[in-house]
């Protein structure tokens, strides 16, 4: 079993920028792909961000191009999501959430069903 934590949420104006945090428990965390998913009240989930166990390939939602940026610092057991040019339609629940078997070292994935352990969010809301 994995347990991911997520930190670094909060209250931000538009245009300005947060960090997001997701430390995983377990010795296989670079083995897993990751990803970043966010969820805004009466909406779908929604797929972020995400990168391969090898940290060589990045995925984002077209939304957030030029404006987040996931990493992952495999020594660590973490995995990054800086956000810039923050806008209140980002405003959501952040999740992050690790896929065991993501196969090659290039793959990420971007259906949610992918994954198998998440983590319990943080909020962030950006006030215009």
């Amino acid at each position: 079993q994995v347990h991911l934590v997520e930190s670094g949420g909060g209250l931000v104006q538009a245009g300005g920028s947060l960090r997001l945090s997701c430390t995983a428990s377990g010795r296989t965390f670079s083995s897993y792909a990751m990803g970043w998913f966010r969820q805004a009240p009466g909406k779908e989930r929604e797929f972020v961000a995400g990168i391969s166990w090898s940290g060589g390939s990045t995925s984002y939602v077209d939304s957030v191009k030029g404006r987040f940026t996931i990493s992952r610092d495999n020594g660590k057991n973490t995995v990054y999501l800086q956000m810039n040019s923050l806008k209140p339609e980002d405003t959501a629940v952040y999740s992050c959430a690790a896929d065991r078997e993501p196969g090659s070292s290039w793959y990420v994935p971007a259906d949610p069903d992918e994954y198998d352990y998440w983590g319990q969010g943080t909020q962030v809301t950006v006030a215009s």
